[in-house]
């Protein structure tokens, strides 16, 4: 029986570090699909009982909405109702809410006054709300946890639980790609008196950034931080109490180990995805070469604004991650047929995206050259046919994406 199971589709790189998260404290899980859901999965179909936990990882909550159909919907409305809990993470927070989401909160998504203010990303620190079952005591009221792009929560006074709410950001907090550690004292208040634009994080203090409520005999747990994160000491000793909690087992409190993706051992020696895994190094090497693209940490790619860089992270790190799984006959049954096809879509996908990279870095160069130097129509172009238009995936990118989340998914389900 799996105790947990991690709704898999549309979860990008973000099921991976969930995935992780849950090996290294050795809890059973599960990966599941919106049409296992649909079947049942959540009702104990698979495993022949209900999960204790419904776990669902970040990505595009829209996406995970339309892949669930009517019918998966209200198993997960189900599962709730009927005692299950939820817990959700950036994208699987949205997913819960109401208005376009489940529904299983009464709150909805707000919206940004700028684009800008989505570009938020790294550690930050978060107040605690005293003495509730799923907050560790031993943090002592704050915790320095990590953001990856979050949504907000649209707060109202209806019977939601603020377990944690925003404070400042932490030394390694970026707006897009400025790395606020790296600014003077005084600058973003300079910019915005000079030009009137506003980059400050501070509109996040004080709003909520982890809730809790109930949902019929449920309850669901809503994070825009990512405790998941690899290495991030308190966020993993939050969510590993929490999972205690949940599991009615004593609190995990090792950290999530660090994640290199490009130094994951391999154990299936399949040439289609070494062959890929090549590619995209070759991608991110020119990236990196033309300062469009770099290693922010081991597991997450940086990139200048405006360039594609969570695609290739989430296509490189499926490769290498599927490259570290052990075959089954599942999987190699499903890659025998698609594998030619998922190559050639791989060899495209380098080509095109070192061409639009480089042509990326020469517009930045000719920029104050003229207005006729490159037309940025032909960038925006370019980007579509290789990622799709943000930020709905498309392109080139969904359908290598595709390939290599049902491979991996197929992986990790054996009967």
């Amino acid at each position: 029986m799996s105790s947990i199971h991690i709704y898999w589709d549309e979860s990008h790189f973000w099921g991976l570090l969930m995935q992780r998260a849950l090996k290294a404290w050795g809890i059973s899980h599960r990966l599941v699909r919106a049409d296992e859901i649909a079947q049942g999965a959540l009702a104990g179909k698979l495993d022949g009982e209900a999960p204790k936990a419904f776990m669902v990882p970040g990505g595009r909550a829209k996406g995970k909405m339309d892949r669930l159909g009517k019918a998966g919907q209200e198993a997960v409305r189900q599962y709730v109702r009927d005692g299950g809990t939820y817990l959700g993470f950036c994208g699987g927070a949205g997913l819960a809410l109401s208005g376009t989401g489940l529904g299983l909160c009464p709150w909805q998504r707000k919206g940004f006054e700028t684009r800008l203010q989505h570009f938020l990303s790294g550690h930050i620190d978060v107040r605690l709300r005293g003495e509730h079952r799923f907050i560790p005591e031993d943090l002592g009221g704050e915790a320095l946890i990590p953001v990856w792009w979050p949504g907000q929560f649209d707060q109202q006074n209806n019977g939601v639980t603020v377990l944690a709410t925003y404070d400042s950001p932490g030394p390694d907090f970026w707006v897009a790609d400025l790395n606020l550690k790296n600014l003077p004292k005084g600058t973003l208040g300079d910019w915005e008196a000079l030009y009137g634009i506003r980059l400050s994080p501070d509109f996040l203090k004080g709003k909520p950034c982890v809730i809790t409520g109930e949902y019929g005999q449920g309850r669901y747990i809503l994070s825009y931080a990512h405790l998941e994160t690899p290495a991030s000491p308190q966020a993993n000793f939050w969510l590993g109490h929490m999972l205690g909690s949940i599991l009615e087992t004593d609190p995990f409190f090792t950290s999530i180990p660090a994640w290199d993706v490009s130094s994951t051992s391999v154990s299936w020696q399949d040439e289609h995805l070494l062959k890929a895994k090549a590619d995209l190094e070759d991608i991110i090497e020119t990236g990196r070469r033309h300062f469009l693209l770099f290693w922010r940490n081991p597991w997450l790619l940086g990139w200048r604004r405006g360039i594609p860089g969570a695609g290739v992270n989430s296509l490189y790190s499926l490769i290498c991650e599927s490259l570290a799984s052990p075959e089954t006959e599942r999987a190699t049954s499903f890659w025998s047929e698609v594998s030619p096809r998922f190559s050639e879509l791989s060899q495209l996908m380098r080509e095109g995206t070192t061409g639009y990279l480089l042509a990326e870095r020469l517009a930045m160069t000719v920029l104050h050259s003229g207005p006729s130097a490159i037309d940025p129509k032909v960038l925006r172009e370019q980007r579509a046919a290789l990622f799709g238009k943000p930020p709905a995936p498309g392109g080139i990118y969904a359908q290598l994406a595709t390939y290599l989340e049902e491979l991996y998914w197929r992986l990790h389900s054996e009967p």
